[in-house]
């Protein structure tokens, strides 16, 4: 007869589940010996920290659209996990994390790792239960993995070891209990929105004479559609960080990314625009959105929790953004005044050739925008790029051009340090063959660097760029803008990554000198296998949204004299695109 865990691994493998990612530990040898025996049917991943293994789940379910599984074992490693998990929570990625607990009649008593882990997950999760027996996980497995996928979220089952090794024969059934009357399987139709919404939301775009776009993650099925409805409106399209691959960032019709690691004419379409469309973005900075009364704002989302999360909404259409968009772009018609389309494309234009002279830079010591965009540009037509939280990001979200075919990834909502490693990782299993690569900071690269041995061992070809600059950046310069305060405890220990990364059986380079990036990268990127490329860059330039808003600018002069180092700040200050970006507000 089949044990609880032998159900529970037969029903993932029924849901389509081709990979598990975890760690080995004495609450979970029932489910590892039931993955053991059937390796040729479903593939467990073994990771060195728990919280990488609920970084990978999340990330494989953002990127293949199918459910993402990680396991660990009972107490400290359950709640390892949670980090992981709140990263799939709060960017919508269906997860199912299971655990294992001490014996069913110890649980309360003070034993050894004895934490109620549903109690724990109670925030995180959309289902959440304790599975009582096999009979149990008969039903128990089915439903966790339609609800995370119905509600886009975290599922979490926590078996006791005892209960995982217990056979169906041995667990008594209740009389309602059916057996097998759980289909593996859910079912999803397209989600439309109200008519009258729709007219309403069309009438609004066709009075408007400078309309402009906001699209998210959602709309990256629907790039046909959203390219009809900016050609319709005469609307530029600014992409919030997770819709960065919905156009190439050379698209005609998009200003690039929007807030703090943004684009000027992204912000200016912000400022000026008198009626806004989101399409599959809750974009959560509020104040890079139009002022209240400024805009008419239109929003397609298909939870219709999150219309009007961040800007008052005139009118709502909950569906899918494909079909949406081609039912108002149906209802469109074709604005003749292209200016302010026009004035967007010049304003990139000029953004651009700002970017460029960073981009370009063979000053002392190393620029990071030179290794960013360098390494950007060596990406194949496939290649998927990932991006960890720092500093590192707006090098990506800038400097980095996604092209056609490209996709882009990242911790969206949550933008948790040390997930780019694990994100990398979990791209390379979900598409074998594809080229991986991945900008980090050496802060969150630090977090989890073991888990690069876990790329040597699965042979995974991942190119990871490290942005060396000792600091950690992005948080010095909040420190300094938000508040006035001097940076204080920012300064990182170095680390060899490149010696690490041949410590860990994979290959590392170094780059120092702007004379060296070329050379270094190509040399690098031409390696088999998993490769640390790590660039050590200048640490005091500074990361400023594209305007600074007149009180980050009277912070930044208050914070900079006590600073460490602020005379090379300083002389930072005096060169592009740093300087426009701090007077951009004045021009």
């Amino acid at each position: 007869m089949p044990t609880t865990a032998d159900i529970l691994i037969e029903t993932l493998i029924a849901w389509d589940v081709d990979v598990i990612f975890g760690l080995p530990g004495d609450g979970i040898n029932g489910i590892m010996e039931a993955l053991r025996i059937r390796q040729d049917r479903i593939r467990f991943v073994q990771v060195r920290h728990e919280e990488s293994a609920a970084f990978m789940a999340s990330a494989y379910a953002k990127w293949t659209g199918k459910l993402g599984v990680c396991l660990a074992t009972s107490g400290p490693g359950g709640t390892h996990l949670l980090t992981g998990l709140y990263d799939a929570k709060l960017d919508q990625a269906p997860v199912l994390a299971i655990t294992g607990m001490q014996f069913h009649d110890l649980i309360e008593t003070f034993t050894q790792q004895d934490i109620d882990l549903t109690r724990v997950f109670s925030d995180v999760a959309v289902f959440n239960a304790q599975v009582a027996d096999a009979a149990h996980m008969e039903n128990m497995a089915s439903l966790a993995c339609r609800s995370a996928l119905a509600k886009r979220g975290v599922a979490h089952l926590s078996v006791a070891n005892d209960v995982q090794e217990q056979s169906m024969d041995e667990g008594k059934r209740s009389k309602r209990n059916e057996p097998h009357h759980e289909p593996n399987r859910w079912f999803e139709g397209r989600r439309l929105p109200d008519l009258a919404e729709l007219d309403k939301a069309a009438e609004i775009l066709n009075s408007a004479s400078r309309v402009a776009i906001l699209a998210g993650r959602g709309a990256i099925n629907a790039r046909e559609e959203l390219e009809q409805a900016a050609e319709l409106l005469a609307a530029p399209i600014a992409k919030a960080l997770l819709g960065k691959a919905v156009l190439p960032d050379d698209h005609s019709y998009t200003t690039g990314g929007i807030g703090m690691l943004g684009t000027l004419p992204s912000q200016q379409a912000m400022e000026q625009c008198d009626a806004l469309l989101i399409v599959g973005s809750t974009f959560p900075y509020v104040e890079y959105y139009p002022k209240p009364g400024q805009a008419l704002v239109i929003q397609i989302d298909r939870d219709d929790q999150r219309i009007g999360l961040r800007a008052p909404v005139e009118a709502g259409l909950v569906g899918d953004a494909g079909v949406t968009l081609r039912l108002l772009n149906e209802r469109l018609n074709r604005k003749q005044n292209r200016s302010f389309l026009e004035q967007a494309q010049a304003g990139m234009q000029h953004w651009r050739e700002l970017m460029h002279t960073a981009q370009t830079s063979i000053a002392m010591p190393l620029k990071p925008p030179v290794v960013a965009k360098a390494f950007g540009d060596r990406m194949p037509p496939d290649a998927i790029l990932v991006s960890d939280s720092g500093q590192n990001t707006e090098l990506a979200a800038r400097h980095v051009d996604i092209r056609d075919g490209q996709a882009f990834g990242v911790s969206g909502t949550l933008a948790s340090m040390a997930c780019g490693l694990p994100y990398a990782i979990a791209a390379g299993l979900a598409f074998p063959g594809r080229p991986i690569f991945a900008i980090v900071g050496d802060g969150g690269f630090a977090m989890q660097l073991g888990e690069f041995s876990t790329a040597v061992r699965y042979n995974i070809p991942i190119k990871v760029l490290v942005i060396k600059n000792n600091m950690l950046n992005q948080i010095a310069w909040e420190q300094m803008m938000f508040l006035g305060n001097p940076q204080f405890g920012c300064e990182l220990h170095p680390i060899d990554f490149a010696m690490a990364a041949e410590a860990m059986g994979g290959r590392g380079f170094t780059i120092t000198r702007p004379d060296e990036v070329t050379a270094v990268l190509d040399t690098a990127l031409a390696t088999p296998g998993p490769v640390v490329i790590e660039a050590l860059v200048d640490a005091y330039v500074p990361m400023m949204p594209p305007k600074m808003p007149p009180d980050y600018v009277e912070n930044f002069k208050k914070a900079l004299p006590e600073t460490p180092s602020h005379e090379k700040i300083e002389e930072n200050l005096q060169e592009e695109p740093t300087h426009s970006m701090l007077h951009a507000e004045q021009q």
